[in-house]
């Protein structure tokens, strides 16, 4: 972690990361001390606030990896689930890494946390490193905010924002998914996202900015237009996103559902290939 941030104000986990708390001794091992721990016994975290790894940049550490070894130590806390291995807190993608470059084994420090510092340290970790796109910020600052508390306020002493930077971000959590998935794709920013967000037809000018290739201030001023014609966009309840997620599941494929009410409605199923659409009709004629 970076020096230059202050202690202040900071959660515990980040205080035990930084070496503050003096009462964490596992196997010997000091507070600052490393380890050797097999690639097997170690396994993702479910507080891992990043779910998009990009794969050129990962094979791109591994051919590093593999000429100079793995440098930086992954942190890790023992699992509460499963004896004998071991949770990533940070370092997920330096694992990722280190299994292409076939290392049978890396250096890790452990600590003993629980499942709030394991989250504030994730996203600490990520925030500083840029890692994480803004959704994925978001989620995990909603996460420390409903599951354990936080107020604005503190979290953003915790992670060194404003705490306009956290109302503002929360905020890109109640745009329509689609959107969502622009955001995390870099397809747009946060800014565009934010431009639009009070908008009535937000997807639209979302699929406008991004076929345009528009600045944020264009987006601004798209949003202030009034667009006869253009209908609202209404959001879908969490049933039907529900049913399409499952859809989506089952199939392997997307599937969208627009219903509307007493008048039915309809479901789509995107496929980009003959096997895909092979493998549809399979399962709809059994």
């Amino acid at each position: 972690m970076s020096s230059s941030i202050s202690k202040k104000g900071l959660g515990r986990g980040l205080s035990s990361l930084m070496g503050d708390t003096k009462d964490v001794s596992i196997q010997n091992e000091t507070s600052n001390q490393e380890t050797k721990i097999s690639i097997s016994n170690l396994k993702p975290s479910p507080s891992q606030p990043r779910r998009l790894f990009d794969k050129n940049s990962i094979n791109e550490l591994a051919e590093s990896i593999k000429s100079r070894g793995l440098v930086q130590p992954i942190l890790v806390r023992p699992s509460p689930t499963e004896s004998g291995t071991y949770e990533i807190i940070a370092g997920e993608r330096r694992w990722r890494a280190a299994q292409i470059a076939q290392l049978h084994e890396v250096p890790a420090v452990v600590r003993k946390l629980d499942d709030q510092e394991a989250l504030e340290i994730a996203i600490i970790e990520n925030v500083q490193r840029s890692d994480l796109s803004p959704i994925e910020e978001a989620a995990g600052y909603k996460r420390l905010i409903e599951n354990y508390g936080h107020t604005q306020e503190a979290l953003a002493e915790i992670v060194g924002k404003s705490r306009s930077h956290i109302a503002n971000i929360i905020r890109l959590l109640g745009l329509p998914q689609s959107i969502q998935d622009m955001i995390s794709e870099g397809k747009i920013s946060s800014g565009h996202a934010r431009a639009i967000m009070n908008s009535a037809f937000p997807e639209q000018l979302a699929e406008k900015i991004v076929s345009e290739n528009l600045s944020v201030r264009a987006a601004e001023d798209l949003a202030k237009q009034k667009k006869p014609g253009v209908k609202k966009v209404k959001l879908k309840d969490p049933d039907t996103i529900d049913l399409e997620n499952n859809l989506t599941a089952k199939l392997g494929l997307n599937v969208s559902i627009d219903h509307k009410g007493k008048k039915g409605g309809s479901i789509k199923i995107e496929y980009r290939s003959l096997d895909q659409l092979e493998l549809v009709t399979g399962k709809l004629k059994n």
